[in-house]
């Protein structure tokens, strides 16, 4: 026969045996939420890679572009074609300017790499964050190649119309 203070330790252990199943319930789901949230962050996270290359080449294309309508701006310089000079370098300012906007779009993408790589903490994460930095300097650089050349094509176009 359990006397009253055992009773009072059994049900006490009863008591806290339901409090532990209630615990491991608990951080079940949120290990699984948990685990669901990082899958998520990884799918992200490469979306954001691929953003930020494809931005990159984006503004590579439009530096391309603006270059080859600076080329035609400066080759097409005279009085009497004065018009497809002025469209070559608007052509070119255009270029310029969807070069900046892909440098701004990569830039973005890389900062929410980075803030995905913070998150996960994972070499992963921290590769594709890299890589989007690296993406963001070549778009960057594009950029600013396309706002030198639509200058000097702009300058062509002006020096035309004095």
């Amino acid at each position: 026969m359990a006397t009253d203070s055992e009773t009072k330790i059994y049900a006490k252990l009863a008591e806290l045996d339901g409090e532990i199943a209630t615990l491991r319930t608990g951080y079940l789901v949120v290990n699984k939420r948990y685990a669901d949230a990082l899958g998520i962050m990884k799918s992200l996270t490469s979306s954001t890679l691929e953003a930020a290359l494809r931005s990159a080449v984006a503004a590579e294309k439009s530096a391309l572009a603006c270059q080859k309508a600076t080329a035609a701006a400066i080759s097409s310089a005279s009085l009497l074609i004065i018009e497809a000079t002025e469209a070559a370098a608007d052509a070119a300012g255009q270029a310029a300017l969807a070069a900046s906007e892909a440098a701004a779009a990569a830039s973005a993408a890389a900062s929410a790499a980075a803030s995905a790589a913070a998150i996960q903490a994972e070499e992963t994460a921290l590769q594709a964050s890299a890589e989007a930095a690296r993406a963001t300097a070549r778009a960057t650089t594009a950029a600013a190649a396309a706002a030198q050349l639509a200058s000097e094509a702009a300058t062509v176009a002006k020096s035309l119309r004095k």
